[in-house]
């Protein structure tokens, strides 16, 4: 049975220097990652194009699935920040613009380096990185819960467990995919706009038992 690679950084970065070290080796992991791609990359490879000794490169990273589920996480977490700050801000908006909102930063989030993205998302499962991405959908989808009960005067539906989920993994596939297979899709504002205006059509009312308002 082949043994599970280790995926774990050997020492956190504490000291300016050590940190410093650690986000070359990271940048330069995501240029291989792009450049070679994943099977082609190497700890060899990262460590010279980070500059570093290859001694240096495993004080921090045992491994190539070591350094890749760190590039995950910090990829992850821009995108997860971008989110939060986003959806923090629709609060307020009626639901038409909110829903074009969360549209528009779904989008930005997957613009983010999309080829690295396309790597990532392909090594996700390899590296063990699945409850990082996990942690990302289920904040999104608390936070558009929030939105939903703090509107439902708004909406058609009874169910706003459902509707956040529902809503959130619509729109976080759309883009994906997009990002996966017709990239010029996120430079078209229409590709937003049929997106939103899916999520809004399906807030809104038809025939499914989530919908509950008494007429």
């Amino acid at each position: 049975m082949p043994r599970k690679p280790l995926t774990n950084p050997r020492k956190s970065a504490s000291q300016e220097r050590s940190r410093a070290t650690v986000d070359a080796l990271l940048s330069a992991t995501a240029r291989v990652l792009v450049r070679d791609g994943y099977d082609r990359a190497s700890t060899n490879k990262v460590a010279e194009a980070a500059g570093v000794s290859i001694g240096s490169l495993y004080q921090y990273f045992p491994s190539k699935e070591a350094l890749v589920a760190a590039v995950i996480e910090r990829h992850i977490g821009e995108m997860q920040e971008l989110i939060r700050s986003s959806l923090v801000r629709v609060a307020a908006m009626p639901l038409e613009r909110a829903a074009r909102e969360l549209v528009r930063v779904m989008i930005d989030a997957h613009r983010l380096e999309p080829k690295l993205h396309r790597v990532l998302v392909e090594q996700i499962p390899r590296v063990g990185a699945l409850e990082t991405i996990e942690t990302m959908d289920e904040e999104a989808t608390a936070l558009v819960r929030a939105y939903l009960e703090a509107h439902a005067d708004e909406i058609d539906v009874r169910d706003l467990d459902m509707a956040a989920f529902v809503a959130v993994t619509s729109v976080e596939a759309l883009t994906h995919v997009a990002v996966l297979r017709r990239p010029a899709l996120l430079e078209d504002e229409r590709f937003g706009d049929e997106v939103a205006a899916l999520v809004v059509r399906y807030l809104k009312g038809g025939p499914s038992p989530c919908y509950a308002r008494a007429r």
